[in-house]
């Protein structure tokens, strides 16, 4: 038994040690001699000067290099290289103004960009990049202006035309072509490039109220030929418009060195909408907390910006304190739909109602109010006009005035009878005297759809009016023979007569005289002046009324000069750019009837008879 206990002991023991030994030794998984440390070099004896077979002794290896021979790389020491290599300096290099690590950190990936000059200049393909050859938004073949018009003009009278209209017009119809003539594809003059030309017209654009279309213009040339002018223009669009995000190619590839307000906190926001919610606002704070903004601006601005992260910060607008409005302030709060103060805008320009007319994401009612003032102007066209109150009326009754409104000038198309339609008509003209000329706009296909008669003869001059302020003159021709000569109505239709065959008799425009009731009868003397300048008058009914108005149509200036000079050059632009620059103003009063006539004439000349036409005919309207 102890026997076979040993030997069972034995056996135990035999097999545990056969598997210490398998433990002890786990298979080898890599290719033989991978893991075998290569040889310590040993110092061997200097090699006899020769060798039997007389060989010249070859120079010792370096320490670690293997040794020469046959298909081994032997590497040399470089000609006066001994010892550990150090790095010197160059004396050159100014490294005082690398910035700090906390400097480093705190930058934005923009800075960091532009720190180490990855900063692109376009945000575009090369092949994808505008020429500046022709600049614009709408071609000949789409009702521009020829391309070739201002090419071989001075830069210098283009420049003074664009630069010296710094004020609106007082023509609803001059608004339409300066616009017509600034948004056309052209050539920039001689000596101008194509970047000066388009910063100019966008600036007047901007000045017009036409903010939409100014953004449209820059939009045609790629930010990385942007100056400071065209910059400054493009900016200002796209504030008009509160376009704020569209401004951020502009805001984040350009190299400006400006500081405004405006600048910081289009800064901030674009930081925010480029990927960088949290070091936007962080910015935007920053702006307020060392006052370089003033809060209201900074809070609307980290509104606005807000909807650029993952997370809402809820950001309180305080309005107390604020007294006055700014284009920049005036747009952030259009865009985040933050309702302004009641009266803050009371003594505002007009284009701040002319922006709030266009601004898509405020309600209706307001935009309406607006509308009518941007309509007088010439901004919204009529067929605009009633698209936004058939909006307000498709959205409900209510007690509002533009619902009140929108409601009278649908019964103004559906209503049966046309003393009907026209009672409606009058309803929607009632109002303020400052934007009947806007609620004229409103009306004017419905004053179209009207029957020409006697028995509605009394509302005749302002229907007639009505019509053409959307340029509707074959449908107001309708009522030539249902007016009486002499009247207004007759005066329109004198004046917006496509045929310019037509002569005024001296009877007629005497019976016009005589029924002017019109201070200093300034409604004839713009009916004799568009009369003259069309050719409708002989030369002895000009030289008659010219002394009983009092009018001296030939008297000339520097600018009468200059734009009859393009017409007789056959330059509808530059004719366009100078009727302009002479139709500055509040109002008609401020308009001369000695700047009608050459206005008109000269637009006559070139080929813009349809625009002379309704020129005239609204000076007499609205003197």
């Amino acid at each position: 038994m102890k026997r076979l206990a040993l030997m069972g002991g034995v056996a135990a023991l035999a097999l545990g040690s056969s598997l210490v030994m398998a433990q002890g030794q786990p298979t080898d998984l890599l290719p033989p001699g991978f893991d075998d440390p290569e040889p310590e070099p040993t110092a061997s004896p200097l090699p006899p000067s020769g060798d039997p077979a007389g060989n010249a002794p070859t120079a010792p290896a370096a320490p670690g290099a293997p040794a020469g021979g046959s298909g081994v790389t032997t590497v040399q020491p470089l000609p006066g290289f001994s010892g550990v290599p150090t790095v010197s300096a160059d004396p050159s290099l100014d490294l005082s103004q690398l910035p700090s690590v906390e400097e480093l950190e705190a930058m934005s990936e923009d800075d960091l960009d532009e720190l180490l000059g990855l900063k692109p200049s376009y945000d575009i393909s090369p092949a994808q990049r505008r020429s500046l050859e022709m600049v614009g938004v709408i071609d000949a073949a789409e009702g521009g202006l020829p391309e070739q018009s201002l090419a071989r003009q001075p830069a210098a009278l283009v420049r003074a035309a664009l630069e010296g209209t710094q004020r609106p017009l007082v023509s609803r119809w001059g608004h339409i072509l300066l616009r017509r003539a600034l948004a056309s594809r052209m050539a920039a003059p001689e000596g101008m490039t194509g970047v000066e030309f388009a910063a100019l017209r966008a600036d007047l654009l901007n000045r017009l109220g036409e903010h939409g279309v100014a953004r449209a213009l820059v939009q045609d040339i790629d930010t990385g030929n942007y100056d400071e002018a065209l910059l400054g223009a493009a900016v200002a669009s796209y504030i008009g418009t509160a376009d704020l995000v569209g401004a951020c190619p502009a805001v984040r590839f350009s190299d400006s060195e400006r500081d405004d307000s405006d600048w910081l906190l289009l800064e901030g926001i674009c930081t925010s909408f480029g990927g960088e919610a949290t070091r936007g606002a962080r910015d935007l704070q920053r702006l307020i907390s060392r006052e370089q903004v003033e809060p209201i601006d900074g809070l609307l601005a980290q509104r606005f910006a807000g909807a650029a992260g993952a997370g809402r910060r809820a950001v309180n607008i305080e309005w107390e304190d604020v007294e006055e409005i700014t284009p920049m302030r005036f747009a952030l709060a259009n865009a985040v739909r933050e309702d302004l103060p009641e009266g803050l805008l009371e003594d505002a320009p007009a284009s701040y109602s002319i922006a709030l007319a266009s601004a898509q994401m405020m309600p209706l009612a307001q935009r309406a109010e607006a509308a009518q003032m941007a309509a007088a102007r010439g901004v919204f066209s009529s067929s605009a006009m009633v698209d936004l109150y058939s909006q307000i009326y498709a959205n409900g009754r209510g007690n509002s005035n533009a619902a009140i409104t929108a409601s009278r000038l649908r019964a103004a198309y559906v209503q049966g009878a046309p003393a009907q339609r026209v009672e409606a008509i009058r309803d929607v003209w009632e109002g303020d005297d400052a934007t009947l000329y806007g609620r004229h706009v409103l009306t004017a296909f419905a004053a179209a759809r009207l029957p020409a008669s006697e028995e509605l003869a009394s509302d005749a001059a302002e229907l007639i009016a009505s019509m053409l302020t959307a340029g509707l003159d074959r449908d107001a021709m309708r009522w030539s023979n249902a007016v009486p000569d002499g009247s207004e109505a007759w005066g329109l239709l004198a004046l917006a007569r496509p045929n310019q065959g037509t002569a005024v008799t001296d009877g007629q425009l005497a019976d016009f005289l005589d029924q002017d009731e019109s201070d200093g009868q300034h409604k004839s003397k713009m009916l004799f002046a568009g009369l003259s300048a069309m050719g409708r008058l002989n030369q002895a009914e000009i030289s008659e009324y010219s002394q009983e108005l009092g009018v001296d149509l030939a008297r000339g200036s520097r600018w009468t000069r200059a734009i009859d000079d393009a017409a007789r050059a056959d330059n509808p632009a530059l004719v366009s750019l100078l009727a302009g620059l002479g139709m500055q103003g509040s109002s008609w009063d401020k308009m001369t009837a000695l700047h009608l006539y050459h206005i008109v004439r000269a637009l006559n000349e070139v080929g813009l008879d349809a625009e002379a036409r309704m020129i005239a005919a609204e000076a007499v309207a609205r003197a």
